[in-house]
């Protein structure tokens, strides 16, 4: 995460919340300095039972949300200083203006600053990888066609 120019404040560290699929996943603190470096991989799974048709997936995921949001552990419960939130289907599969990077596709998004935050809105650096499989569910277990 890069905001070139703002100094914190506050010297507590940061972390990226980030909540997709349902799920909610964090990294882990850095200090607050900005270049933010977060060299973490986030795992998300989902299940969508009943759903066979791929554009129905896309409709599923046209309905979630995903909301990533930078928080610095203030005393007492933390604060946000910017938030993402986009739909699922576009936050995984966004359109093709964007640049390769060594490991898939590299994005740039500006997150929107909240009231705490002075100065210009962040801006985050990460990419995405999606796998879509079939599976038939039988007896609990899943099997791959």
């Amino acid at each position: 995460i890069t905001c070139p120019g703002v100094v914190l404040k506050d010297k507590q560290e940061l972390y990226l919340s980030v909540f997709v699929l349902g799920k909610y996943k964090r990294t882990e603190c850095v200090p607050a300095v900005f270049p933010l470096f977060f060299q973490e991989r986030l795992l998300f799974e989902k299940t969508f039972a009943n759903v066979v048709d791929p554009g129905d997936l896309v409709k599923l995921l046209e309905f979630d949300t995903a909301v990533l949001e930078l928080i610095q552990l203030v005393p007492p419960v933390g604060k946000v200083l910017a938030t993402y939130e986009e739909n699922t289907r576009d936050f995984l599969f966004p359109d093709p203006k964007l640049t390769h990077g060594r490991r898939g596709l590299e994005r740039e998004i500006l997150m929107k600053r909240s009231p705490f935050f002075t100065g210009i809105a962040p801006k985050l650096r990460f990419s995405t990888t999606s796998l879509i499989s079939d599976s038939l569910l039988s007896l609990g277990r899943s099997h791959i066609q």
